[in-house]
């Protein structure tokens, strides 16, 4: 029982350091050295608008990851869960220092990203094992695919945010090749368009809040 007590004090304090913007990176900055050119007004709100949107999938990454491995049945499984979160961490750092570097902050909404994150992630676990894998392959999917668009859409001489989108871009695919390596079940098409339509309203919103 207390092994449950001290786990939940432990989620819910990381869920407020999460929310709050709070992350230590363990790898260093890709945008490390890389020249901070000047933007103009709408340059630099674009800019700020993108990685405020990665910076809101790295809140529900760190969810979803902490549900999942919370409530998975095998120890390998567990295991993977908790080193993509450690990158997945990486990330929430690096897009959180290039919004202050921007002169912006994050979402207004995290506190409901991060929520909303967490029930899909205990409850893609619940149904098994495999489906949970497959659902960390479809969202790698959709969020390099969105990543990829990031890379065009950045401003051209904005070579810092850029440097970061890249290198989160490799990552997510490694670890959607990783669960899909480990038995991931593909997941019905209609839960793929309901995930497909979420992520839209998500990161449509994120742009602005």
């Amino acid at each position: 029982m207390m092994r449950n007590i001290d786990g939940f004090i432990a989620g819910i304090d990381k869920a407020l350091r999460v929310i709050a913007g709070v992350a230590v990176a363990s790898r260093p900055n890709p945008a490390l050295g890389v020249p901070d050119v000047a933007l103009d007004h709408a340059e630099r709100r674009h800019s700020a608008g993108l990685m405020r949107v990665n910076h809101v999938g790295e809140v529900c990454a760190q969810a979803l990851y902490d549900a999942q491995a919370r409530f998975s049945t095998t120890d390998a499984i567990k295991k993977q869960f908790a080193q993509a979160a450690q990158e997945e961490g990486d990330h929430l750092a690096w897009t959180a220092e290039r919004l202050q570097e921007l002169g912006s902050r994050p979402s207004l909404l995290n506190p409901l990203w991060y929520a909303g994150a967490y029930v899909l992630g205990a409850a893609a676990a619940k149904v098994g094992d495999a489906h949970s894998l497959g659902f960390v392959v479809e969202t790698e999917r959709q969020v390099e695919a969105h990543l990829a668009s990031h890379l065009t859409s950045l401003p051209s001489q904005d070579d810092k945010s850029r440097a970061i989108v890249a290198q989160m871009r490799i990552d997510e695919v490694e670890h959607g090749a990783a669960a899909h390596e480990m038995g991931a079940a593909e997941l019905p098409k209609p839960v793929q368009k309901a995930m497909q339509a979420a992520a839209k309203i998500m990161t449509t919103t994120a742009y602005y809040l």
